[in-house]
């Protein structure tokens, strides 16, 4: 299927989204990358992010695993701490505003179905009940042994960090119950001791809604094949799906659409479709 970026590929897709009931946003990495976040994909893009694991030669893979805690917690605490620092800091692209404009004119409203752990779409306002997050949160914590199923906020956690070294400066963060070393609720590479309550109560909610809801379209932004549960989702949910992926826009049914740009210029197209058939309000 040949792939364009024209007024008549938004159409398109305003056309899908004016019919629905609702939107089953699906979104992975590239989602954030208009927001500033940085892009991990392949060790180049990693280590452009962290010099210090390039000298060490360090993967994404390798850091993000329970392995990296147990053989130098600093260390991994350090890419952590960092990650959690910048989430919080970064603000949000004004493409998530704009699928919650789109939802707040559709009976079900949105779905939010992420493998993002940046918790950004409820800093973007959308209600924390409509968020399910697959591979958990930076956000919250858990013990790394761990000792129980709590999962608490890491409200109270403020990193400091030594970029040069990627290494955060104690204490280290703590388990409230046998006082041993926590680490982030997200799912990592070989993980047998995640903690996934929180998301399968998170899983549960959107059962639910799409049970309710009478006929949704996903819409799929910055989902990489790398790791391509968000991508399977959609694929295998048997709704009419948007794909929007800068690299990776290729759909192999009909009532798919592929958008080859990246999450917010895509938008804001859907968006300009969407008001000029007089769905939403025009811009001023």
């Amino acid at each position: 299927m040949k792939m364009t970026s024209d007024n008549s590929l938004f159409s398109r897709c305003a056309d899908l989204i004016a019919q629905s009931s609702g939107l089953l946003i699906t979104a992975g990495a590239g989602m954030g990358v208009d927001s500033g976040l940085p892009d991990f994909r392949g060790a180049e893009g990693f280590w452009r992010a962290y010099p210090p694991l390039r000298q060490a030669r360090l993967r994404f893979e390798e850091m993000a695993n329970p392995q990296a805690f147990a053989r130098d917690p600093g260390q991994a605490w350090g890419f952590y701490g960092h990650r959690l620092q910048c989430y919080r800091e970064t603000v949000p692209h004004r493409g998530f505003g704009i699928l919650r404009e789109m939802a707040a004119c559709l009976p079900d409203g949105a779905f939010v179905l992420t493998s993002n752990v940046d918790g950004h779409f409820q800093k973007a306002g959308f209600a924390a009940e409509r968020v399910c997050e697959v591979h958990g949160s930076i956000h919250y914590l858990q013990c790394a042994a761990p000792c129980s199923d709590r999962i608490w906020p890491a409200d109270d956690f403020a990193p400091v960090v030594d970029a040069a070294v990627c290494r955060l400066a104690p204490p280290l963060p703590c388990c409230p119950d046998c006082g041993g070393l926590a680490r982030p609720n997200i799912l990592m590479f070989g993980d047998w001791n995640w903690l996934e309550w929180r998301t399968s109560q998170q899983e549960a909610r959107l059962a639910a809604w799409r049970e309710a809801a009478a006929n949704p379209v996903v819409i799929e932004l910055g989902a990489g094949k790398s790791v391509a549960t968000i991508r399977m989702l959609g694929e295998r949910s048997g709704l009419p799906l948007i794909r929007i992926n800068l690299r990776d826009p290729e759909v192999s049914r009909s009532n798919h659409i592929g958008v080859p740009m990246g999450a917010l210029a895509a938008l804001e197209g859907i968006r300009a479709a969407l008001a000029e058939m007089g769905f939403l309000p025009g811009e001023s």
